[in-house]
């Protein structure tokens, strides 16, 4: 469901794909080619939320700020599977594992990736092209080319998905009743 919250509405791009079950309200702003999946909130009833292009919310995920503190994604990002993203900041092409909270004022770096199950507790910094892993987060090795390729495809596969999954929600002519004049 998308819901405004007072007089703040979402703006999401026509070509997002926004999965059944999924809540957005408020002040949300939403790129194209991204992709919110399934049970996911996105609140921005606190503050802003900006969200980049061709970004990938996978399901379960919960985002939302503290007062005045914006909660941004850039571009190319990856959010894993029922993480929580509060009041923090995630650089173009960042991928946040599975199950990872990152809090406020936290940046993860350009193209880092956070392992699954990590704490990016408030105000840490994750350099760019990084693996930080554990709770609390700490920065164990630059990624390798391998890992790069990797967060790529995810990146070019959630937008697929996104994109064949879209077109399950347009009508087509064939959903019309025949004897209904669909003007």
């Amino acid at each position: 469901m998308i819901y405004p919250f007072k007089d703040k509405h979402p703006a999401i791009d026509p070509s997002v794909f926004v999965a059944d079950f999924a809540t957005i309200t408020g002040d949300v702003t939403i790129g194209a080619k991204s992709s919110v999946w399934f049970n996911t909130v996105i609140r921005g009833d606190v503050a802003p939320t900006v969200i980049g292009k061709k970004v990938n919310i996978q399901d379960l995920c919960m985002l939302h700020q503290s007062p005045g503190k914006t909660l941004l994604l850039e571009d190319n990002v990856t959010i894993g599977h029922q993480v929580t993203l509060h009041s923090c900041i995630i650089r173009k092409g960042a991928l946040i594992g599975m199950g990872s909270i990152i809090l406020d004022g936290a940046e993860v770096g350009e193209g880092a990736f956070i392992g699954a199950g990590s704490l990016v507790p408030p105000g840490k910094k994750i350099p760019p092209g990084m693996l930080a892993l554990g709770r609390p987060a700490k920065v164990v090795r630059e990624l390798r080319e391998d890992d790069k390729i990797d967060m790529e495809r995810i990146v070019r596969e959630y937008a697929e998905k996104a994109a064949y999954y879209k077109s399950l929600q347009q009508p087509s002519k064939t959903d019309v009743p025949e004897n209904v004049n669909p003007s």
